[in-house]
This record gives C-alpha cells, sequence and structure tokens, in this order.
C-alpha cells in the first residue's frame, strides 16, 4: 500500500501544577482553550473540543499520522505555557503538570464524549478531577500510581 491512512481519536487529559486554579477568569480559560486548540491544529491533529475548568483540560482530536502522543502533548504543554505566561492576564507562576492521560476514542462516541467535555463546569460541581481522572483510569483499563499521577 503506497498511502498511509488513519484515524484515531484521542481524549486527553491533563492538569495545572498541584492543580492550581489558574484558569479560573472564564473568559481567558476560554481563549486558553482556543489557542490550544489552534496549536493542536498547527500540528495536523485537529480538535474537535477543547474544554475544562479552571485546573485541568480535556481535549478531544484526531491523531495526525506523523507525530507521537508524548510529542504532541510536549508541544501543547510548551506552547501554551508560554503563551499563558505572556498574556497580561495569565499568572506568569504558570505551570502545567508534568503527565497527562490519553485514551482512544470509538468513533461512535464522539458525540457523547463532546457533550461531556463541553459540559464540564457542570460535571465539577458534582465530581473532582481526582475522581474523574480516576473513573477514566479505570474505564480504559489504565492502572496509575497515585504516588505519581497527583502532581
Amino acid at each position: 500500500m503506497g498511502q498511509s491512512l488513519t484515524r484515531i481519536y484521542v481524549h486527553i487529559v491533563f492538569s495545572t501544577k498541584q492543580r492550581r486554579p489558574f484558569l479560573k477568569d472564564k473568559s481567558f480559560r476560554e481563549h486558553t482553550h482556543r489557542y490550544l486548540a489552534g496549536i493542536h491544529n498547527n500540528l495536523d491533529c485537529p480538535s474537535l473540543i477543547v474544554g475544562g475548568t479552571e485546573d485541568h483540560v480535556h481535549s478531544l482530536c484526531r491523531m495526525g499520522k506523523t507525530i507521537a502522543i508524548s510529542a504532541l502533548l510536549r508541544e501543547l504543554k510548551r506552547d501554551s505555557s508560554k503563551w499563558i505566561k505572556q498574556q497580561s492576564e495569565g499568572p506568569s507562576q504558570f505551570q502545567w503538570q508534568v503527565g497527562y492521560g490519553a485514551f482512544s476514542i470509538s468513533p461512535g462516541h464522539i458525540d457523547r464524549l463532546t457533550a461531556y467535555i463541553a459540559n464540564q463546569e457542570e460535571h465539577h460541581r458534582r465530581e473532582s478531577f481526582q475522581d474523574e481522572f480516576r473513573r477514566l483510569c479505570a474505564k480504559y483499563g489504565v492502572e496509575m500510581d497515585e504516588r505519581y499521577v497527583w502532581d
């Protein structure tokens, strides 16, 4: 076969360092989400949606065929962190956590996951980020060591 064809959807979740509420201002948070979506698109990993709350981000994207998930996350975090610090309303001490979660998504679940990401503020009135992340890891059969996941 002379052509490489892929269609891989990934749900990405990562937090601010120590889950500090750096993205508390809703307008700034939405601007940050748009910036993250732009990074996705520039890396040929089209963003379907980016959302989250004051202390973490969810992203649903289609992976490009020439980039590893670790490289995508490195670029997302590095570029957005630099951008956030340059914004007048951005905290100069901003940092993302070191780790992340990345989970493959069936095309049949895209609509439901998109709605879930769009409704993060409401969702987190009932469930903490830590409980949400534990639940996602359990759902996808990902073992995690809590001594290292909450930086």
